[in-house]
């Protein structure tokens, strides 16, 4: 067996003594052992050839290890991180397990500890990879996900992962990628699956009502209370509690919220009564928290107890071609509720769709074929029935590249060859292009900032932060 053909397993440890013995425990298995002794040598290694098992130390002289499981983590990389330390704790191993480690070891340990590990590791990332490639191989959605790209078979198989646990879920992603389609499938998959989902939208509730509205209250507990109210809490009962937009909520009863998952016991309003409750929590914000808690809006102890097992759903920009997959998938479902005659897209049309950088994402793309099928009769959808802001995709590659058709041979060149030659003034960045459409929304509405987000599929706040984000792209 060539040096190439055996298993990567990249020892991070700075002390010389005990990188030895570990590399000496391991030198009769079919290895490739390479040690570094600091966290950038690391970096660097896992940016080159990737390992199947990375042995980590957490106390490096340059690094936190734990930073270098985050990287691991953000980057998704497909590779199994064994935590090797000699300061253990329980709550680090907690930290480390939630960060994706799969296995601690604390120092000093033996030789048959560690190949134990090393040899479990490696056979269940087998199985994973095996099952993973049949499943990825077969499937182009999931539950009412629809969509094959590789970023979405991630964020498939992290809910099938995660649904049997009862573990707080916050999932994150820009307005319209389907973060309440996510929760729901975490749900449907667990064993709460026959309980009930109650799901509460936490932007779109008045902050006075919003007590009320989790917790429950009694007759008579405030002006207007005329009747008991259960809350969401309690209905949600031995099920699933989805709170959506949770960074909208008042910092008052985001300490109450707190409380009640502590516990496990809610109090409605008006009540000296405490109720035990079995809920799973699942929230969802289109911002960034820590940009939140660092900005004093959210809670940080909240923050980590909804944190315990993050998802990120990708925008749709991001998702390869399953912007085609949706947008065929929509085409038949629209036209089975308007009664239209609509079977698919033309390939022109799914050339253009796909040029599109979608800003208001999954929402966008439905609302605008939901408006095309809804002003059309036929059985293709064709080019010249796009709406703005699509039609300044043709009208722009007619003015630079002579018609349409040039826009579907300049997308077929890029897939089939390794060089394309296009000129500069015909390509913007696609911050730039994101800027043009919603600027050209937001005039038409003449400055009505939740007007332009509400065709647009996307919250205010977005926007707001997004016209932020263009100055620190205009300055550069």
């Amino acid at each position: 067996m060539s040096k190439k053909d055996k298993q990567l397993i990249l020892l991070v440890e700075d002390e010389l003594s005990m990188a030895k013995m570990i590399q000496q425990y391991l030198k009769k298995e079919p290895f490739d052992i390479h040690h570094v002794d600091n966290g950038q040598d690391a970096l660097s290694v896992l940016d080159g050839r990737l390992p199947q098992v990375v042995l980590l130390d957490l106390n490096l002289p340059d690094m936190d290890g734990m930073d270098i499981l985050k990287y691991i983590k953000e980057k998704q990389f497909p590779t199994s991180v064994i935590i090797i330390t000699a300061y253990g704790s329980v709550d680090t191993a907690v930290n480390a397990m939630q960060l994706g480690a799969l296995d601690f070891l604390e120092k000093p340990f033996s030789g048959d500890r560690l190949l134990t590990t090393v040899r479990n590791t490696l056979e269940r990332q087998g199985l994973t990879d095996i099952i993973n490639t049949l499943k990825d191989a077969e499937r182009a959605g999931f539950h009412d996900f629809v969509g094959s790209s590789s970023k979405m078979h991630t964020v498939y198989r992290t809910i099938e992962n995660v649904a049997s646990s009862k573990a707080s879920v916050l999932i994150t992603g820009e307005s319209g990628t389907g973060k309440e389609l996510c929760a729901k499938a975490i749900h449907e998959l667990s064993p709460r699956s026959k309980k009930p989902f109650i799901a509460i939208n936490c932007a779109a509730i008045p902050k006075m009502l919003m007590e009320s509205e989790i917790f429950g209250h009694l007759k008579g507990a405030f002006t207007g209370a005329t009747s008991q109210r259960v809350g969401a809490m309690a209905s949600a009962s031995c099920g699933t509690l989805f709170l959506d937009e949770i960074c909208e909520m008042d910092l008052e009863l985001q300490a109450k919220l707190l409380r009640v998952i502590q516990m496990e016991e809610v109090q409605k309003v008006g009540s000296d009564k405490v109720e035990k409750i079995d809920v799973r929590i699942i929230s969802a914000t289109n911002r960034d928290p820590l940009s939140e808690v660092n900005q004093g809006r959210f809670r940080e102890d909240l923050y980590y107890r909804l944190n315990v097992i993050p998802i990120e759903l990708p925008p749709l920009r991001e998702r390869e071609n399953d912007v085609i997959e949706l947008a065929r998938e929509f085409v038949n479902e629209i036209s089975g509720i308007e009664s239209k005659d609509f079977t698919g897209l033309a390939p022109e049309t799914e050339s253009i769709l796909g040029l599109y950088g979608w800003p208001g994402n999954i929402r966008e793309l439905y609302n605008i074929l939901q408006n095309i099928i809804i002003n059309n009769n036929g059985d293709l959808i064709s080019p010249d029935m796009l709406p703005s802001p699509l039609d300044t995709i043709i009208n722009n590659s007619a003015e630079s590249q002579s018609g349409i058709e040039n826009v579907i041979d300049i997308k077929v060149k890029i897939k089939g060859e390794d060089t394309v030659s296009i000129a500069k003034d015909d390509i913007k960045p696609m911050w730039q292009v994101e800027k043009d459409h919603i600027e050209k929304i937001v005039d038409k509405y003449e400055g009505n900032i939740p007007k332009a987000a509400a065709l647009l599929g996307v919250s205010p706040s977005t926007i707001y932060r997004k016209m932020q984000s263009w100055k620190g792209e205009e300055s550069n």
